[in-house]
């Protein structure tokens, strides 16, 4: 007896799934994965150029040295901390608040005094505050 021979099917590789699972890895790693780029802003700061502006009657001017020091009406003061510098302040003042005050610095005073004062006058209610810079041929 003759019996047919079975064809053998060919094997065959599918690979949709293969290819569904590499996908699938490539967006879970995709989403995953943070991307993190730390940015560094250079800031340059404006140089200023003008003629002294006199103002008339009673003042405050807070200097500012390179150090971080503060000065009052040509006064410098032992410590540099907030509290020393509204102490002073209130002194100087007599606690009149509507007294005209101006901060001057210059291109290399740290940014953080200038703050400073900033926050001070803020604190004991001063609004009319002015904020000028130091000619750096006049510090030489």
């Amino acid at each position: 007896m003759r019996f047919a021979r079975r064809r053998r099917a060919e094997l065959e590789v599918n690979l949709t799934p293969l290819i569904d699972v590499v996908f699938l890895l490539l967006i879970f790693f995709m989403v995953s994965t943070t991307f993190t780029k730390e940015t560094r802003i250079s800031i340059d700061l404006p140089e200023a150029s003008g003629h002294f502006a006199r103002i008339s009657g009673k003042q405050i001017e807070i200097s500012i040295t390179r150090s971080g020091e503060f000065a009052i009406n040509q006064v410098a003061l032992i410590k540099s901390d907030l509290a020393n510098l509204k102490s002073a302040i209130t002194k100087v003042s007599g606690g009149d608040s509507a007294m005209p005050m101006t901060i001057t610095a210059d291109a290399a005073t740290p940014h953080q005094a200038v703050v400073t004062a900033m926050d001070a006058a803020g604190q004991l209610g001063f609004v009319q505050l002015s904020i000028t810079t130091k000619n750096t041929a006049d510090d030489q």
